[in-house]
């Protein structure tokens, strides 16, 4: 069994700007200070963090556990209003190709879909509720859960777990987003890392970081079903050495030859028995 977490933000959908927004006006309401969210990035951090920040930044001072509250909970509040204006302004949108690769993967009863979003559950059902593509989730991990996107990773898988009631292995385990940090929180995890340069990420920042699989969108399957080892490659070469090679020995040695390594290590094994060396 493999598990697929999605991110929401730039990856499954653009909301217009509608959470931004909603946190501002939250944050307004309670402090006073305008326009906090542009004074910082919010982009690849969980809301915990985001609002913790927002409201530091609103009255020079972190919330108490009870100010931090009224900050979610005012935020929930205003967000559905602010994702209706985006849809009535043509904001919102999905991500291209995103609905067909989960029709794809929701196909595979081998796979399980989840998401990996640092949005607060109740916040994430909100953006996702226009695009239709709440059916795919039946579980996930949410910025509720921790500050720290490895963290929250984790308890999406535990989750996976409770629903297919089966361990399931890291190396099974595929995270897909649209910055660095999903891409770093993955890798800390232990997880396989996927994203998209057509989100709200910073491309060089995503590229430094060094995801297995890089393409602009989902437009193209066929690179992304490869990586997920549900799609035999054309060329017959192996996932982890042609999208994703294991290190730049294997990269080089594709490059120059069209042979990989594990192909190499195959045939040598395969001579000894042969042989009857082995």
């Amino acid at each position: 069994m493999k598990v697929v977490l999605f991110d929401i933000d730039g990856t499954l959908i653009k909301a217009g700007g509608a959470g931004a927004s909603a946190l501002n006006k939250a944050i307004f309401e309670l402090t006073g200070a305008k326009d906090v969210c542009a004074r910082f990035s919010l982009q690849g951090s969980t809301d915990k963090s985001n609002f913790e920040t927002a409201y530091k930044m609103g009255c020079g001072r972190r919330p108490t556990a009870a100010e931090a509250r009224r900050v979610e909970a005012l935020y929930l509040k205003i967000l559905p209003a602010e994702v209706a204006a985006a849809v009535k302004g043509k904001k919102y949108s999905k991500v291209k190709g995103v609905e067909q690769f989960l029709k794809n993967l929701a196909g595979n009863k081998e796979i399980l879909i989840g998401l990996g979003t640092g949005n607060l559950k109740g916040g994430a059902c909100l953006k996702l509720e226009p695009s239709g593509l709440a059916k795919y989730f039946s579980f996930g991990g949410y910025g509720c859960d921790s500050r720290h996107r490895s963290d929250m990773l984790r308890c999406a898988v535990k989750r996976a777990e409770k629903t297919a009631k089966i361990k399931i292995q890291p190396n099974a385990v595929f995270v897909i987003g649209d910055t660095h940090m999903d891409v770093l929180a993955a890798k800390e995890a232990g997880y396989h890392s996927g994203a998209i340069l057509d989100g709200f990420g910073d491309a060089r920042e995503i590229q430094k970081s060094g995801p297995e699989m890089l393409a602009k969108d989902f437009t193209d399957l066929n690179p992304w079903l490869i990586w997920l080892g549900v799609r035999r490659d054309p060329k017959g070469v192996r996932r982890d050495t042609y999208i994703c090679p294991d290190s730049p020995i294997e990269h080089a040695q594709y490059g120059r030859t069209g042979i990989d390594l594990n192909d190499i290590e195959d045939g040598v094994k395969s001579l000894r028995l042969i042989k009857g060396t082995v």
